[in-house]
């Protein structure tokens, strides 16, 4: 077991003075070895936390970007084994918080305990199993506080009020606010949901609020920071920069570590 003392996200968004950057990345897309470089430059870019999603087939709390991600890194060979390795290969270049978004027949089929077990002992922080609703949460609690990770529950803006609170009660790590109804991706104009939904999860929570979903600019991060988020998630925009330049590797690197930067200077 290693990286058995990873700070919690309370611990490290306390330390910082502004919303912490949470860039998202499919482990694996385009393939192992350019996800990698990808990865170490988010982190020398300036991320805080990483939030690492396991590819899979059938993803379907995610949008055409993400999914094409997905089936990249499929095509390129990643299973669930090669990306806990992975997340292994990030711990050991620099101990960051890392998040999992995971869709649970991936988790059910590797054996749920072993799963969490080996997420953790690999330098996992927290686990967010984007098909399961807080009804069918037991499935996951219990071993993954066994295990010694945190867990992240989502909040969408139709929550209502008894079943946020629900949702903060289970939550230890962070909760993953979605800005927007439907699924990821990239657009043009911050929902006018953030702000206020954000300001509800506070009055009932003292766990972190993380926001994710259609945050696509260093402009649209900073009103997230600006509504009072603890932390930004950023994916669909990244994953386009690495769709836009599969031909060009190194350019990919350089395009996805200057919008970290800028994102970062942002916040």
């Amino acid at each position: 077991m290693r990286n058995t003392r990873m700070s919690t996200y309370k611990e490290t968004f306390r330390r910082l003075d502004r919303a912490a950057l949470i860039p998202f990345f499919v482990i694996g897309d385009p393939d192992e070895s350019r996800s990698f470089e990808l990865v170490k430059a988010a982190i020398d870019a300036g991320a805080d936390v990483l939030e690492m999603g396991i590819p899979f087939s059938d993803p379907i709390a995610d949008g055409p970007t993400i999914q094409k991600a997905d089936l990249r890194a499929l095509a390129a060979g990643m299973t669930p084994s090669k990306a806990l390795a992975f997340i292994h290969r990030v711990t050991d270049y620099r101990p960051i918080p890392i998040g999992l978004l995971v869709y649970y027949n991936l988790v059910w089929q590797y054996g749920v305990e072993r799963f969490f077990k080996d997420f953790k002992a690999v330098g996992g922080s927290s686990v967010l199993v984007a098909d399961l609703s807080i009804d069918d949460a037991d499935e996951v609690i219990a071993p993954a506080r066994a295990a010694g990770l945190e867990t992240v529950f989502m909040v969408t803006p139709n929550t209502g009020s008894d079943r946020m609170r629900r949702i903060a009660e289970r939550t230890t790590g962070f909760i993953y606010t979605v800005s927007t109804l439907g699924v990821t991706g990239a657009r043009n104009r911050l929902s006018d949901t953030v702000k206020p939904l954000v300001a509800r999860l506070k009055e009932v929570t003292g766990v972190p609020v993380c926001v994710g979903f259609g945050i696509s600019s260093p402009e649209q991060a900073a009103e997230v920071a600006t509504a009072g988020a603890d932390g930004v998630i950023i994916g669909s925009r990244i994953v386009q920069i690495v769709e836009d330049h599969l031909n060009e590797p190194d350019r990919a690197v350089e395009e996805v570590a200057r919008f970290i930067r800028q994102v970062r200077e942002a916040l």
